[in-house]
């Protein structure tokens, strides 16, 4: 099995999610996985003056994205430490586990987009290791 990892969504994926039409808020679900240490090397305009976790990365990119997250009527409902699966496949794991909602599929790209907020996102490559996001229609 090929072992593939996901940093950032495809062209395909983005068209698909726009093409279901969701009226109303979604709450993204994100599993993140992160590297011992933060690699800078494609960031040297935003690294810290000395070596830092994926963990601290990945928070420095929490708190710098929360006001544009914000702005745009998005919150973070809830940040937690992952781990093993209690049901699931007992080899893989996560460390961290975020719900994030946004008022639209449409404010979520509008934010994913902004200029200010891309100059800060390479707080949030130099972390993670692998990653999985999957938007939710809210049902109830």
């Amino acid at each position: 099995m090929e072992n593939k990892t996901y940093l950032y969504p495809t062209y395909e994926a983005g068209r698909d999610l726009m093409l279901k039409n969701i009226q109303g808020s979604i709450v993204n679900l994100n599993l993140i996985r992160l590297k011992k240490i933060a690699d800078y090397s494609e960031f040297s305009e935003i690294a810290p003056a000395s070596e830092i976790s994926g963990y601290e990365a990945f928070m420095r990119y929490i708190n710098l994205a929360k006001p544009f997250l914000e702005q745009g009527g998005g919150q973070i409902l809830f940040v937690g430490k992952g781990d093993h699966f209690l049901i699931g496949p007992p080899d893989e794991h996560w460390d961290i586990c975020m719900l994030v909602r946004q008022r639209s599929v449409s404010d979520f790209f509008a934010f994913e987009q902004n200029p200010d907020y891309m100059k800060i996102t390479g707080h949030r490559s130099a972390a993670i290791l692998d990653s999985r996001l999957l938007p939710l229609e809210i049902a109830l």
